[in-house]
């Protein structure tokens, strides 16, 4: 069977999938970077309708998500996610460069689950992502 360019092999059913949600390309090549050693299924998604559109479609264990995006912004792209119930439950984490007080309590406000500012520090996101996915972190 061929793969198009957005299509990946069928999966073991255990890696789980992390859908990033970010208009940058450096951030998407910055969280691959940081995710190369783990065992994980990416998917991407460039705006919040498409990542809304993915997380519905792909099922996702976990989201990262930016705030300032075109289209649809991240606090809105939340709070689509939660009022769904096929995504309700689902680990979002906000991954943006705007750490304001106000911009994080509007975050938590909007339903994610926790906040990471740019630029990422590596051993927080893998701890955060190991802590949300319910792995171990000797893996």
């Amino acid at each position: 069977m061929q793969y198009g360019h957005d299509m990946l092999p069928p999966t073991d059913a255990g890696r789980k999938k992390i859908l990033l949600i970010d208009d940058s390309a450096t951030s998407h090549m910055w969280v691959k970077m940081i995710l190369n050693k783990g065992d994980h299924e990416m998917l991407s998604a460039h705006d919040g309708e498409e990542g809304v559109a993915r997380a519905l479609s792909e099922k996702p264990d976990l989201i990262l998500m930016d705030v300032v995006m075109p289209r649809m912004g991240g606090f809105e792209a939340c709070r689509t996610l939660r009022a769904r119930a096929e995504t309700r439950a689902t680990p979002i984490i906000m991954l943006t460069t705007r750490g304001e007080g106000q911009n994080v309590q509007s975050g938590y406000e909007s339903g994610c689950n926790d906040y990471v500012t740019k630029p990422i520090d590596s051993v927080e996101l893998l701890a955060k992502l190991r802590s949300y996915l319910g792995e171990d972190a000797a893996a």
